[in-house]
């Protein structure tokens, strides 16, 4: 009887194992700063049906500002309160978890304490609900570095304030702009400090910790490519020393170790070549470098995706344009490229997982 009740003890397991497979996974959207086109391509986006055929997206936001927007701006979206037992994805509606955490005295197109802390609480709540199973990822709309500053928040963006509530020390920004895909080594700071981070450790510490948490998201151990600093990767010497000094002995002790990893190569061109399939993932050495890029080659397609989190995230490749918030002109298309890419890595995850 014992046998018999640990064989059905695994096949009860297994089973369990093979519906959390199958389930499409839960998206959690933050909804970003209220008081920028936040709300309004979050509600745009999951006005689109196909979205459901992929995951289950939820909103994460003060239901307000929600339907504020969705009236002002004529959305036609019919919103409803998120039950975990009652899902009708054939019924035109969205899921919306209610942070009710905007007390008034929001203006659209203006970054105030009140929108700070409320885009802050979207997130802590987001991180919540993930450890909590209620749902599988998390996506993110635009918020404001300085509103976040203003509600008492020190975070230079999503990414650190993640890494923070997540406690996860290693982490990196990251780009997926179709075939192409690009890791930061620096992230929010002035070109100066930039360059001045561009050193072997930090270069080998990065590649390693990209060779090491990308296998998770694509599949496969990564052909990684890292781009120079200088114009045509300094020439032998002609424009600079930072790729000699530095990249170059990164690049060396990493292919001594195993990984897959080359270069310095000419900023201008290495891009392009990685958009072409020719490596899974570019090493840019400073954030302009990677963004300019990517967003010339794939504005509002690219996702943002931060590396080494415990919970899958992604966000859009814009900011929040509170020039034209609550003028109804914002573009979605960007915020669902980012839902679609999470449902995607949740099932390499899975896939992963159950090997």
């Amino acid at each position: 009887m014992a046998i018999l009740g640990e064989v059905a003890l695994l096949l009860i397991l297994m089973e369990t194992d093979n519906q959390t497979a199958d389930r499409k996974p839960i998206i959690g959207i933050t909804v970003g700063d209220p008081a920028g086109i936040g709300p309004e391509i979050v509600v745009k986006a999951l006005a689109d049906l196909s979205l459901s055929e992929v995951c289950r997206p939820i909103l994460i936001g003060d239901r307000s500002n929600l339907d504020q927007v969705n009236d002002q701006l004529g959305l036609g979206a019919r919103l409803r309160e998120f039950n975990s037992s009652d899902y009708l994805p054939d019924i035109a509606g969205i899921d919306v978890i209610d942070q009710a955490n905007i007390d008034g005295g929001m203006e659209f197109g203006i970054e105030s304490e009140i929108t700070g802390r409320s885009a802050a609480k979207n997130i802590e709540s987001a991180v919540d609900l993930w450890r909590q199973g209620t749902i599988d990822a998390i996506s993110t709309a635009p918020i404001s570095k300085n509103a976040l500053k203003l509600a008492g928040y020190d975070f230079p963006g999503h990414t650190e304030f993640l890494a923070s509530l997540t406690e996860t020390r290693d982490f990196a920004m990251s780009f997926f702009a179709e075939k192409l895909r690009v890791v930061l080594l620096s992230t929010h700071v002035s070109l100066k400090k930039a360059i001045e981070l561009v050193t072997t450790d930090s270069l080998v510490e990065l590649i390693k910790f990209s060779d090491r948490t990308l296998p998770i998201l694509i599949g496969r151990r990564p052909k990684i490519a890292v781009a120079g600093v200088n114009p045509h990767a300094s020439e032998g010497g002609m424009f600079g020393n930072e790729e000699a000094l530095e990249i170059e002995p990164a690049v060396e002790k990493c292919r001594a170790e195993g990984i897959n990893v080359s270069g310095p190569y000419s900023p201008d061109t290495i891009f392009l070549r990685g958009y072409r399939g020719e490596f899974d993932l570019v090493v840019a050495c400073y954030h302009d470098q990677a963004t300019i890029a990517v967003k010339s080659l794939s504005f509002g397609s690219s996702v943002n995706v931060t590396l080494g989190l415990p919970v899958v995230r992604t966000s859009v490749d814009h900011g929040t344009a509170f020039d034209i918030a609550g003028k109804g002109v914002a573009e979605e298309s960007s915020m669902k490229a980012a839902i679609r890419l999470a449902a995607e890595l949740v099932k390499h995850r899975r896939l992963r997982d159950n090997q």
